[in-house]
């Protein structure tokens, strides 16, 4: 009789967790991609930028206080993403080299999720697009839908219509020209609709997709948006900067590079003394400067805008209950800050970027973490979020899962993150802590003791204005130790022509 009984409760057990698993809906994904997004929030702890929608986001799910890139510059961050692979472990650190060139067979975070089901659609910028590099059609179920990443409203923004230098990078486009091209303009403050812009076209789509997935709901949506702005040129409807007074905004307080450090770490704004209206070399002028801080804040302003109109759609479609959302930038942007302007260095202001996850049923609404994350954790994230098997994939997987962090803030996953930057023929690979930020910056394979050494005491120097490495040889030993259990970097691969693309998953192969 007893056995009967144990019999009886085990067929109880399984059957009960047969109709659990057969009621409970494949979560949709909403993963929001932000170009040149730092910190700069109102969610974050900023009093002066206008972030409603961001800030209603993060009071849904979790905000990450202490997350970081692992290269700050576009297509590598966006590789990482989209493969959980380290750039020191594909081995490409450049615009141009499309990921595939590092593993061909890698099984991208979205392909695994259509492995198992999912619909993946992309819009707008998720891979890098341009520089010579192309999108990745395999990573989708249908074809991705790309935006302009430098859109102008106004004709006097570029020189009689002619297509001008980041114009022709980002469309790939008389590349081989690229210094006789016209600059187009820094900035554009235009009168005109939100989606005259391409990050108002993308929010008018994403709300198309969102119902027809209403129509589906057998087939859980992967929905990549990708976000153009802030990225430069700094262009917004003029209602958006009008949410600002020029006034208001100050200027960094120190504009020059931290004391001591090597002179081939800091840079300056290559890639905005690509517009017009800058000087191509030497100090901004300080009324160019509190310009482009006003136009950083008023893109942002738009580009909430536009987040907030999807989420609108998202709720009055009721999914927001089963869909998972993530929002990150993919790496911060100095706004002159010790002189320097842009991402392209191994600094805080560049490396921090904002995440955030509302994930119904397992994320506390408001809740907030110090636990330090980078952006290889998205992937094992998303995948054990939604349920599905560890990722065994051709690509090393390099991040952590942060399911315990989401489930209980104060639990930490890993004591230190780790990102790069390459300089001419070094490479510099930061170990960032709690406390410290090591930089090691050294030909890829040389010796140790060759190395160039940047250290900073976030405790005692939070705005990074001294290079304490010589004078902190214990902790440079200790954080050097960290960087150890990390395998040496790759070498750099060089772009080639780009590979034919891929076909989506399931794609006939006639």
């Amino acid at each position: 009789m007893k056995r009967y009984s144990i019999f009886l409760t085990l067929l109880f057990t399984c059957w009960s967790g047969f109709l659990f698993a057969a009621e409970t809906k494949r979560p949709n994904v909403l993963m929001i991609c932000v170009d040149d997004l730092k910190p700069v929030l109102g969610c974050y702890g900023d009093r002066t930028v206008k972030s409603p929608n961001i800030d209603r986001l993060a009071k849904r799910g979790m905000r990450f206080d202490r997350a970081y890139c692992n290269q700050a510059v576009c297509a590598p961050s966006r590789n990482t993403l989209m493969t959980g692979a380290r750039p020191t472990t594909l081995g490409i650190y450049n615009l141009g080299t499309n990921f595939r060139q590092s593993v061909p067979d890698a099984v991208t975070l979205t392909q695994y999720f259509m492995r198992h089901g999912w619909r993946a659609e992309g819009i707008g910028k998720i891979f890098h697009v341009g520089h010579g590099n192309h999108e990745d059609a395999a990573s989708w179920s249908v074809p991705h839908l790309h935006e302009k990443v430098v859109d102008y409203a106004l004709p006097q923004s570029t020189d009689k219509d002619q297509i001008t230098r980041e114009e022709a990078y980002f469309s790939n486009t008389r590349l081989d020209e690229i210094k006789h091209l016209p600059r187009g303009a820094a900035y554009e403050i235009a009168d005109v609709p939100d989606n005259a812009y391409a990050d108002g076209r993308i929010a008018d789509e994403a709300i198309l997709r969102l119902r027809a997935a209403k129509e589906k709901p057998d087939e859980p949506l992967f929905l990549a948006l990708g976000f153009v702005k802030p990225h430069l040129p700094f262009c917004a409807p003029k209602k958006y900067w009008d949410l600002y007074d020029r006034e208001q905004f100050s200027l960094p307080e120190r504009r020059t590079p931290p004391d001591g450090a090597p002179s081939y770490a800091p840079q300056f704004g290559f890639e905005l003394r690509q517009y017009a209206g800058t000087p191509e070399k030497g100090d901004l002028p300080e009324d160019l400067q509190r310009t482009l801080i006003h136009g950083y804040h008023a893109t942002v302003s738009y580009m909430d805008a536009q987040l907030g109109r999807v989420l609108d759609e998202l709720d009055r479609l009721k999914l927001s209950d089963n869909t998972i959302i993530l929002l990150w930038g993919d790496h911060g942007w100095h706004l002159g800050d010790h002189g320097m302007w842009c991402k392209h260095t191994n600094y805080e202001e560049a490396n921090r970027i904002p995440f955030i996850i509302a994930a119904p049923g397992v994320t506390k609404k408001g809740s907030h973490s110090s636990a330090l994350t980078e952006t290889v954790d998205i992937y094992p994230t998303l995948c054990e979020l939604a349920g599905l098997p560890k990722p065994n994939v051709p690509q090393q997987l390099d991040g952590t899962s942060l399911l315990p962090v989401l489930r209980k803030p104060k639990a930490t996953v890993k004591d230190h993150v780790l990102h790069v930057f390459p300089r001419g023929p070094r490479l510099g690979r930061a170990i960032r802590t709690e406390r410290y930020r090591l930089v090691e910056w050294k030909l890829v394979g040389a010796p140790a003791e060759s190395a160039d050494l940047e250290l900073y005491d976030y405790k005692k120097d939070p705005g990074e204005t001294k290079n304490l490495a010589a004078e902190n040889p214990k902790v440079v030993k200790e954080l050097r130790a960290m960087l150890a259990t990390h395998p040496e970097a790759k070498r750099p691969i060089e772009a080639k022509s780009a590979p034919a693309p891929r076909p989506p998953e399931g794609a006939s192969k006639k």
